[in-house]
């Protein structure tokens, strides 16, 4: 029998529900039967109390960062074979004077890469990020040709590790109904048609810009196998309308493997006990299946 890859876990911020959920997934039979789990942070109820409950704090902030930073460099040695990460909260991010806007920028700073792409994967669909954490109105200036070209070329790279070698990736609009020609917007027109064609010059199966309220359809019926989306919402709204509590956060382009759950710290129900770990279970599964394809 192989040996059971070894995964970081971290919990997050402390603060929040990650402890608890981590706890609970690392328990759990079907995770114990896939890999050994390490876990990086306080866990325990004692070991939490310095950390206010639901409370954005700098201190939670930089003992969240400290795990994810242990966590990475482990993974980068081989020590472990990935990395798992529990919720953080950005606030406490920015509390504790970090610039980061959360783990994907964090990872790919780590990592020595220029950028990062974030997948969230389930079962149903399939969706890449374009753009994440910024602002709606900066999305038009941050979407540029060579930014939408390098998130296509991660993704048609990343998806045979999840069974897809030839990869069909379709691509958003940013405007509604994909701009109409440059009646609605002339994003589409100017930089996403001539960043999916110089893919396709170099033998990506990519197409669109397909207009957002139709494209995660038909990708869910099975035109497509993944979607690159232009900005958070409009990517994550689908996913987690089809899959919330069993899809899992992917960072793609770093030389790591790294999964997350797909919900944040949660800090209203923190250290209640009622916490669903299923994200974290499914995040663990995903990690370790991809640990497992990388060896064969």
């Amino acid at each position: 029998m192989a040996e059971l890859p070894t995964l970081a876990i971290t919990v997050g911020d402390p603060a929040g529900i990650g402890p608890e959920v981590a706890s609970k997934a690392v328990r759990d039979p079907r995770v114990q039967a896939v890999c050994i789990p390490r876990l990086y942070g306080p866990a325990k109820s004692e070991d939490v109390e310095p950390y206010p409950a639901g409370v954005v704090s700098a201190i939670s902030g930089l003992r969240s960062y400290e795990e994810v930073v242990r966590a990475v460099e482990d993974a980068l040695r081989g020590t472990v074979d990935g990395v798992v990460t529990g919720p953080i909260n950005k606030a406490s991010f920015a509390a504790a004077g970090f610039p980061w806007r959360g783990h994907t920028d964090l990872i790919a700073h780590l990592c020595g890469v220029p950028q990062a792409g974030m997948m969230f994967w389930s079962e149903k669909l399939r969706v890449v990020l374009a753009t994440a954490h910024i602002p709606l109105s900066e999305v038009p200036a941050a979407l540029t040709k060579e930014t939408l070209c390098a998130i296509i070329r991660m993704t048609a790279g990343a998806m045979p590790r999840f069974g897809y070698p030839s990869p069909r990736i379709a691509v958003t609009g940013l405007n509604p109904h994909a701009g109409e020609d440059g009646l609605l917007g002339r994003e589409e027109l100017v930089t996403i048609r001539p960043a999916i064609a110089e893919c396709v010059t170099e033998g990506i199966t990519v197409s669109g810009p397909f207009p957002a309220d139709t494209v995660f359809v038909r990708a869910v019926r099975g035109d497509f196998d993944v979607v690159v989306a232009c900005y958070h919402d409009q990517g994550l709204i689908p996913v987690k309308l089809l899959s919330f509590g069993h899809s899992v956060n992917v960072t793609i382009g770093v030389p790591i493997i790294r999964t997350s759950v797909d919900h944040g710290t949660a800090y209203d129900i923190a250290r209640r006990g009622v916490a669903d770990p299923g994200s974290m279970i499914e995040a663990i599964l995903l990690a370790a299946r991809l640990v497992t394809a990388s060896r064969t």
